[in-house]
């Protein structure tokens, strides 16, 4: 049962579903045959995204006069959707559904007409810098500094867990323009940094349990000089622009993990109607029938509420707390039907030639990226 074909569904008009034929038929043709050499290599090349800009895949939101489309946040959704779903592996939504939301929303008209043109293209590709090593989800300890220096910041520190990486052009980098403001998130900015700035360095393209495919990397910035013009929107505003941007975030989080989920849950069907064990077909037995059942109806739930959600955002009106929720939610739901889908395929779903053994590892992620659930639980009951 592919996203389009859920009973019900409330979010997409036709144009949606005319535009997700097109990036359906574009990942069958130009990412499904080249996902296990890209795994092997770590790394999607530059090509696939010039290929996908070509068709209007990325950052479809862009206005017209930026060179996008000037749709809205539903195209967004239907990339996520078909590409977790039928698992191409790329930094997409990153790319579409973060940076670009930041650079329209708080980039200058220099910044933008230099920029969202190049990511529509796919001729750029970014990437945004807020891990270090001894900082996760605590943005406000981070360390990497940004100072004045003339007209121009010298920015030094080290990221990680950077996705695209490998790959990135341009890298929204989360810095400390003033270490001693109080309280400390009202001395953080958000300083666009060019790959090609003496200085940057790229370290190890990191060697991750799951989504092989995906560019995770480390980044280094040792005496980076980029002029001040190169801060997003107003210095020390950094952090705010980071949290209003979340609802957003986490909502893409949520539609690709809800596609990867029924992905698993069907694959799993087909397998256990083909699979013999004690002379019949696993399907056939009770535990079977119900472990599906269970699933499915979890499912059909989690269907109605991202069309709730996208809907919602669509209208302006998501909270940060729904975006939250909805990330808490879909990912703890992936995580179960890919766990009881694997143990339904036995022996078989260790063995990476299986799909659901490549979607058991690549979800134990979606918990963690994007704020840990920990953390969507603590900032829902900050709300109760």
């Amino acid at each position: 049962m592919t996203p389009d074909t859920v009973p019900g569904r409330s979010a997409y008009n036709e144009d949606h579903e005319a535009f997700r034929q097109t990036v359906r038929s574009f990942l069958q043709k130009e990412g499904v045959p080249n996902v296990g050499e890209w795994e092997k290599n770590r790394l999607v090349p530059k090509e696939f995204w010039a290929k996908a800009g070509e068709i209007g895949m990325l950052c479809p939101t862009v206005p017209e006069e930026y060179g996008g489309l000037g749709l809205d946040f539903g195209y967004n959704a239907i990339v996520d959707e078909e590409m977790s779903y039928i698992g191409v592996p790329a930094g997409f939504s990153l790319q579409s559904d973060i940076v670009c939301g930041y650079l329209e929303s708080y980039g200058s008209e220099e910044q933008k007409k230099q920029w969202l043109p190049r990511l529509v293209s796919g001729e750029t590709i970014t990437a945004i810098a807020m891990t270090e090593p001894g900082t996760g989800s605590d943005l406000q300890s981070i360390r990497t500094s940004a100072k004045k220096d003339g007209n121009h910041y010298v920015v030094n520190g080290s990221k990680t867990y950077i996705t695209n990486g490998q790959n990135a052009d341009l890298v929204l980098v989360v810095a400390k323009t003033d270490p001693d403001a109080k309280p400390a998130y009202k001395g953080m900015s958000i300083i666009l940094i060019e790959a090609d700035r003496e200085g940057f360095k790229r370290g190890r393209k990191l060697d991750k349990i799951g989504q092989d495919a995906a560019d995770t990397s480390e980044l280094f910035f040792e005496d980076v000089r980029v002029p001040m013009t190169n801060c997003l929107g107003e210095e020390g505003k950094g952090f705010i622009y980071l949290m209003s941007q979340l609802p957003q975030e986490r909502l893409s989080i949520a539609v690709g993990t809800q596609a990867s989920a029924q992905k698993a849950f069907d694959e799993t069907v087909e397998f256990t109607k083909t699979r013999k064990a004690f002379a019949g077909m696993v399907f056939d037995f009770q535990n079977t029938k119900f472990v599906l059942a269970d699933l499915a109806a979890k499912l059909q739930v989690g269907w109605a509420h991202l069309d709730w959600a996208i809907q919602r955002h669509l209208k302006g009106e998501l909270t940060p707390t729904e975006g939250a929720a909805a990330k808490l939610w879909h990912t703890e739901l992936q995580w179960e039907v890919m766990d009881k889908c694997l143990q339904l395929h036995g022996g078989a779903g260790y063995m990476n030639e299986y799909p659901i053994a490549r979607m058991w590892r690549a979800a134990r992620v979606s918990r963690i990226y994007g704020g840990t659930n920990e953390i969507m639980k603590e900032l829902i009951g900050r709300s109760l």
